[in-house]
């Protein structure tokens, strides 16, 4: 216990260290700022001053961040969240101002157009920029997901911080080098902006290959049902058909969509043999994808009650996937 409370006395105060090791950033020596970052947040994590240690690692993430040193960021920014969950920090709208702050510093960088692939330099312009790109995604996608763990864990949703959803759906899609819609889609559904992903899945349609451009509006349709929400499902729906009226495109005409119009009607009622006729005469559009009928199991069960024969498998596995986890 003595030698404990010795330990604590001789740390000094956070902002001693934030100065110094900001110095070391200005001098250029990131490699060595990192290190000096992780051992004196480890020291104060070892000391239970959990809030000296989480001073000391957004300063270092943001800083980093600023230089473009996107490795070391990346991992600092992820030892601020995890730190987070150590030291038990309730969820609120102070803790979730001080994730933002972090997650604002991720650059946000195009990759280069219009470059002649047939030119050496060019192309290997394009690798290194491609390169750069996962490696951001790659980063702040890994501390977005240990601080959704976290807001989960401490006070937030059960699935875990809406806006945090929202920050890294946004990222994914706008930063991706290749989109992965999925799981861009698993985040927007559990966030607050049916509107921006609205944008994203119009985006997203002039860009995929051809038969792509349904599945993506029926699959987030779906999610939002499986997750028993209504509301944003008819509200997305509406969104995509405005956007893609004003920007004079069409909208997906298939049985697929007109599949997942009819569902939407059918769910505002108690009408589970309607739901299951729907099912059964949309049959082969909905075989299309292998989850859409995991997706409408966990529905039958969360709007009319229709137990899963095995509710250990199926959704649970796909929504881990789609995450990411």
């Amino acid at each position: 216990m003595f030698r404990e409370r010795v330990r604590r006395v001789i740390l000094p105060p956070a902002q001693e260290n934030i100065d110094k090791l900001e110095k070391v950033i200005k001098e250029g020596n990131y490699y060595g700022a990192q290190q000096m970052y992780k051992s004196t947040s480890a020291r104060y994590v070892s000391a239970e001053r959990y809030s000296d240690a989480l001073n000391v690692l957004q300063s270092g993430a943001c800083l980093q961040l600023d230089k473009a040193q996107i490795t070391c960021g990346s991992e600092l920014s992820l030892l601020f969240a995890e730190t987070l969950a150590k030291a038990k920090v309730s969820y609120d709208e102070d803790t979730l101002d001080r994730v933002r702050k972090i997650y604002k510093k991720f650059p946000r960088l195009s990759v280069p157009q219009h470059l002649d692939l047939a030119d050496d330099d060019d192309l290997q312009k394009l690798s290194e920029a491609i390169a750069a790109a996962k490696t951001r995604v790659e980063g702040c996608s890994s501390f977005l997901k240990a601080a959704i763990k976290w807001s989960a864990e401490f006070g937030a949703h059960r699935y875990g911080s809406p806006e945090l959803h929202d920050m890294l759906a946004d990222y994914m899609y706008s930063e991706s080098p290749e989109v992965d819609i999925g799981k861009v889609s698993f985040h927007f559904v559990r966030g607050r902006n049916p509107k921006k992903f609205a944008s994203a899945l119009v985006n997203f349609m002039g860009k995929c290959y051809p038969g792509e451009d349904d599945l993506a509006i029926v699959r987030a349709i779906l999610m939002y049902l499986s997750l028993g929400n209504l509301r944003d499902a008819n509200k997305l729906m509406d969104e995509v058909k405005m956007e893609v009226e004003l920007k004079n495109l069409n909208f997906p005409s298939s049985e697929l969509t007109e599949f997942v119009n009819y569902l939407l009607l059918t769910l505002q009622r108690d009408a589970l043999p309607l739901f299951n006729m729907l099912r059964q005469t949309y049959k082969s559009s909905i075989d299309r994808e292998s989850t859409f009928n995991e997706l409408l199991d966990e529905i039958a069960e969360k709007f009319y009650g229709v137990r899963r024969r095995n509710p250990l498998e199926g959704i649970g596995d796909f929504f881990k996937m789609m995450g990411g986890e």
